[in-house]
């Protein structure tokens, strides 16, 4: 059967930690899809807290997120208190939108990989529009700084 995809990151623009617990569970005993997709989005609003914006509101009080496409692949099983990395990185920012790659990671070992597109999206219109500008400059200095972090030492 053919797979989909995924490509690692070279890096990543920011680490999220959790362990897992019982409501991550499924009835065979290790983390379910859901669970996985809920750690994602836990992540990936945690991130955007972290920049001073929210899902509903990148800067400028009106425009949100709305997601595209969502594709995950499971490469290693999870299990209750696995202490794990959930890596986040931006790229492929255009004027409305942009794509999210997560690797989540247990000692070291890749587990899951998984990749959003997302849209901009005006809630009081309802219509996509605009990435806003402070969230664009927030996003490439954020990227500045971890391209920075990987750099080795003397260049």
């Amino acid at each position: 059967m053919p797979r989909i995809k995924i490509e690692e990151k070279d890096y990543y623009d920011y680490i999220y930690k959790l362990k897992t617990q019982v409501h991550h569970l499924n009835y065979s005993g290790h983390v379910g899809h859901d669970a996985v997709i809920q750690i994602i989005w836990e992540a990936r609003t945690n991130f955007l807290n972290e920049l001073g914006f929210t899902e509903l509101d990148l800067g400028d009080k009106k425009t949100g997120l709305v997601i595209t496409d969502l594709i995950v692949l499971f490469k290693k099983e999870l299990f209750l208190f696995d202490e794990l990395l959930i890596e986040t990185r931006v790229d492929d920012i255009s004027n409305s939108g942009f794509r999210m790659y997560h690797r989540i990671t247990k000692n070291g070992i890749t587990c899951v990989l998984a990749e959003i597109g997302f849209l901009s999206f005006d809630y009081n219109t309802r219509r996509v529009s605009r990435l806003p500008e402070a969230f664009k400059q927030a996003l490439k200095l954020r990227a500045k700084k971890s391209v920075k972090n990987i750099e080795p030492a003397g260049e």
